[in-house]
């Protein structure tokens, strides 16, 4: 099974003015990523706003990506559901349309108990026929995995790996515990924890940054993976951090969207009650962009 790695772009889903998905947008930003050099692509994760979508929006936002990825890239798909039928449902659909791996949020809201979690995870890793990775989330779900139970998860067969979106010691914890482990991956789900993650042993990132500046975001990777240049990779790390900053500053997807339609692409509108980008960190963002070289335009 695949086994995700280097810096994963979690894409966000453009929608028009009327609220549909824009999946001309949709393919443009593929392509953006695709040519900025990023290892793998997320469809319909949190930045997705899955939460926000039907079912059937959830699978042809699924379908487009791996169509439009047309095996150049692999695809992680986001499959979470409240139900586990529901999370079932998506993450075969995945598997039937050529998705590489799905990621799979903790259960949540009506929360269960350790064994709860192991017999989730059990059930959709047998049942998907797709590799799964664990999506940890503790600040946006309330439900905290030791790194004990991760690493109890990790040895599930199809379980590929874990997006840890927390802090670093927990990261660090988690990679001591499973680092014998070859089809295990731990990537980061925050940008300011790339470089950390990277030097105890992490395989990579799964972030909101990438879809804005892939090529710079790659770099980043190379430097310290392949040319082991830690130098020039905190270098260009400390250029990045404003970005870094700006996308979580206000709730996510709006400051990305944002961005995108400052750089040419179509971000497309939130939907609610989610909300846009404020004009103050609009500002703040062409600033940083136009630094990096990008031909930035007012929005």
């Amino acid at each position: 099974m695949y086994k995700p790695f280097g810096m994963i772009p979690a894409m966000p889903t453009p929608f028009d003015q009327q609220g549909k998905v824009d999946f001309e947008a949709f393919n443009e930003l593929i392509e953006h990523l695709i040519d900025g050099g990023v290892h793998c692509l997320l469809a319909g994760g949190s930045t997705g706003e899955y939460s926000l979508m039907s079912l059937e929006e959830r699978k042809s936002v699924l379908k487009a990506a791996v169509d439009a990825s047309n095996g150049r890239v692999p695809i992680m798909a986001g499959t979470s559901a409240h139900r586990t039928e529901e999370t079932l449902e998506l993450t075969k659909y995945a598997a039937e349309i050529g998705a590489d791996c799905a990621l799979v949020i903790t259960p949540y809201y009506m929360k269960t108990s350790e064994a709860g979690i192991i017999d989730y995870y059990k059930t959709i890793a047998e049942q998907s026929g797709i590799g799964i990775v664990i999506y940890h989330y503790p600040s946006a779900t309330g439900v905290e995995l030791s790194p004990e139970l991760i690493a109890e998860l990790s040895k599930i067969e199809g379980i590929v790996g874990v997006k840890n979106t927390t802090d670093q010691e927990h990261t660090c914890k988690v990679i001591g515990l499973t680092k014998d482990q070859k089809d295990f991956s731990v990537l980061t789900g925050y940008e300011h924890l790339i470089l950390p993650t990277l030097a105890v042993g992490g395989h990579g990132a799964t972030g909101i940054i990438p879809n804005l500046i892939p090529k710079e975001i790659v770099a980043l990777y190379d430097l310290f993976t392949k040319e082991r240049d830690i130098e020039g990779a905190i270098a260009l790390n400390q250029k990045l951090l404003p970005l870094y900053d700006y996308v979580e500053a206000e709730p996510s997807p709006g400051p990305v969207k944002a961005g995108l339609d400052m750089i040419g692409l179509r971000g497309g509108t939130v939907r609610s009650p989610l909300v846009p980008a404020s004009e103050e960190l609009k500002q703040k963002m062409q600033i940083t962009l136009s630094e990096l070289g990008y031909e930035v335009s007012p929005v």
